[in-house]
């Protein structure tokens, strides 16, 4: 090949790749899915809690404090005795499957997962095949889940009876189940968690317990210790119902504890830094205070104590 065939193609290519660079570079842009205040402030997402406190303590009858004709309670308890007088929407799942196509159909399909797993397109498909246009949901703000506690024991039996938890002698394996059981719970919670435009409130029974060293403390008491632990970090809102005496009467009074640093030692979580360490029991309340948009209201303090 000849030097002046050789400069030619050489030309030839850099006129070319500088052609496309052009066509490149005069290609509208694509601008990046930023989401801005104003878009924000239009955003719905919902307020996600959950209710923890001894048995007993009217966690159920929280439901009386919410609009009837706007909350759906899903009663997984079977503690409608307690709510005989309200006159809203119920749904009650008998198994975990129930649970799980719940799930499914109020959250929409989850586009990152495979067509064989729970909360997938497929799965969300075959809901609305079953139960008809998810649309129905639509008349609903709140969901009022009672309780994770039972919900966690439907989860446990479920996986105490899936193949993968048996063992070739045909023992159960304790350490899958529980493995499965954790799996299944986060996959449901966070699913539940994801969902727009509507508040997802659990409910769940807290029990007193001692460590290693005899010392008290407070747990949910769900079966297995995963989602228990991390539930926390998942909700906007974790808020204990408990009784407060004073020092010097035996007369209490029901409240909600909505901080971490409380005297009482009970787990609580407030994400938005509007609400007081005590509040009423009232839910519906509760959340008009969370959606209060005013940011003077929002009481953080990052100075440090003289």
């Amino acid at each position: 090949m000849s030097k002046n065939t050789l400069e030619n193609i050489t030309e030839e290519f850099v006129i070319k790749s500088l052609e496309h660079i052009g066509k490149e570079l005069d290609k509208p842009k694509t601008i990046f899915p930023f989401v801005t205040p104003s878009m924000r402030k239009e955003l719905n997402t919902g307020i996600k809690g959950v209710i923890v406190g001894k048995a007993g303590v009217g966690k159920t009858s929280l439901l009386l404090t919410l609009p009837e004709e706007s909350t759906l309670f899903v009663n997984i308890e079977a503690g409608e005795v307690a709510v005989q007088g309200w006159n809203g929407t119920s749904y009650k799942p008998h198994t975990w499957e129930d649970c799980r196509n719940f799930a499914a159909l109020l959250g929409g399909p989850d586009e990152s997962l495979k067509s064989d797993q729970p909360y997938s397109r497929e799965h969300y498909k075959a809901m609305v095949s079953r139960f008809g246009d998810p649309e129905q949901f639509n008349q609903f703000e709140t969901i009022f889940i009672d309780s994770i506690t039972e919900a966690s024991r439907l989860s446990f039996r479920w996986a105490s009876r899936q193949p993968e938890c048996i063992t070739a002698k045909g023992l159960l394996d304790n350490r899958a189940v529980y493995g499965l059981h954790g799996k299944e719970m986060m996959n449901w919670l966070m699913h539940l968690q994801k969902i727009p435009n509507k508040n997802i409130w659990f409910v769940g029974i807290l029990e007193d317990k001692l460590d290693d060293l005899n010392k008290p403390y407070f747990s949910l008491q769900m079966e297995g210790q995963k989602a228990g632990l991390e539930l926390p970090g998942i909700v906007d809102e974790m808020i204990t119902m408990y009784d407060i005496y004073s020092q010097d009467s035996k007369q209490g009074y029901k409240a909600f504890i909505c901080h971490s640093m409380n005297p009482y030692g009970l787990p609580a979580k407030d994400r938005t830094g509007k609400l007081d360490m005590v509040e009423p029991p009232h839910l519906g309340k509760l959340m008009d205070k969370i959606r209060n948009t005013d940011i003077a209201k929002i009481k953080k303090n990052y100075e440090l104590p003289l």
